[in-house]
């Protein structure tokens, strides 16, 4: 069954073959509606993503690169949709005011293991942070419990290969749990993941996901659809972030040419703050936002800083570099972050939704082969930092 996923996929893409496409959602349709709940908490909704993500795989069916891991492009993708039908269902909360349903959103399920518990929150935004043969032997290895021969054959490696791969894989994801207050061994991760990671889909799924993702007269959910635009667009983000772009304006058309954005580039950037011109600016755009943090930074000024931080971002910031602190500390390791940055250049400004924008900046008087993706979120008119990776 090595290669048999694309096999069947190819299958499908060549003769339209309804057993073949079926026999795919079939063997993968549990280990995309886990990925899901994990993240939604809402079975109807992770049914919903579930939906969603196999009709983008009937769309780009002879699309896939020749070597894809399947199990391990359905497991990004379901988080790429996930992420987009929570931004959907806060938008929709904001809008109609209804403070329970954010709690019901956060409810996590009864869980039997006290470090699945912990763990299963954290799990997806993890596994992104790993590079993709990292993520896909680990999806491999412990959502569909293949052999390490299986792995290493997936990706092209030996079977030693692919259990060092996995085993250092591991390690990451031990890190990162334990920079978020959860400690545990690797063998304990390994352990609990592939006991809990995949949960049984309801019951009929796979048939309702085959006769909508396979058939282009069946009525697909208006929702259902958003979910896949949403998607689509942050797949061609992803694709984006590795690819060479050149000129002023790089215009992306995703799902069939209905939705097109554009990517902001130019030989000076999009934006450029000299640090003369950094200042208290408000929040009420992405670069006023960056105005006022590098100027925050530059005075020390804690209070400004947090302020900026969406909720998960602020209590990031302060366990990893304010724990334990005084707010004279605090205010030096800010001043000194920015003391050799001479001004901030916005070289990339990608607009995801009228609330989420990514932004790729370089930090002048910083390497020239350096730079940090910025993702912000309009939070109650303002915009906020949700997350910064520094990348080269």
């Amino acid at each position: 069954m090595l290669n048999d996923d694309l096999n069947l996929l190819r299958e499908f893409a060549r003769n339209n073959s309804e057993e073949a496409f079926a026999t795919l959602v079939s063997r993968h349709v549990n280990l995309v509606y886990s990925v899901a709940l994990r993240q939604v908490r809402d079975p109807h909704l992770a049914g919903e993503i579930t939906q969603a993500v196999f009709i983008i795989l009937a769309r780009k069916a002879d699309k896939l690169p020749q070597h894809a891991v399947l199990a391990g492009w359905l497991c990004r993708t379901a988080r790429y949709a996930s992420a987009n039908a929570l931004t959907i269902q806060r938008r929709r909360q904001h809008r109609e005011q209804e403070a329970y349903m954010q709690s019901t959103l956060n409810e996590a399920e009864p869980m039997h293991e006290e470090t699945w518990n912990q763990i299963a929150p954290l799990l997806d935004g993890a596994m992104e942070q790993l590079g993709q043969k990292d993520h896909d032997a680990l999806v491999l290895r412990f959502f569909e419990n293949k052999t390490f021969a299986e792995v290493g054959a997936n990706l092209g490696a030996s079977e030693d290969a692919a259990k060092m791969r996995v085993n250092r894989a591991l390690e990451k994801l031990r890190k990162f749990f334990t920079k978020r207050g959860v400690s545990s061994t690797t063998a304990t991760i390994a352990g609990t993941i592939s006991a809990n990671s995949v949960q049984a889909a309801p019951i009929g799924l796979v048939k309702t996901i085959s006769a909508v993702a396979i058939s282009k007269s069946a009525a697909v959910s208006t929702s259902t659809l958003t979910l896949i635009k949403g998607a689509l667009k942050i797949m061609a983000w992803t694709k984006m972030k590795t690819a060479v772009v050149v000129g002023a304006g790089v215009l992306l058309a995703v799902a069939g040419g209905t939705e097109i954005y554009k990517i902001q580039q130019s030989k000076i950037g999009v934006s450029y703050f000299p640090r003369d011109s950094w200042a208290s600016s408000g929040f009420a755009t992405p670069e006023a936002t960056i105005k006022s943090f590098m100027w925050a930074k530059s005075a020390g000024d804690i209070k400004t800083v947090l302020d900026i931080a969406t909720p998960e971002m602020r209590q990031e910031v302060e366990e990893q570099y304010f724990k334990n602190k005084s707010d004279q500390e605090r205010s030096a390791i800010l001043i000194e972050n920015v003391k050799d940055v001479t001004g901030v250049r916005i070289q990339k400004k990608l607009v995801l939704s009228d609330d989420w924008v990514v932004l790729q900046i370089h930090f002048d008087g910083m390497p020239k082969n350096t730079h940090s993706k910025v993702t912000m979120r309009k939070i109650d008119g303002e915009w906020k930092v949700s997350s910064v990776e520094e990348q080269k």
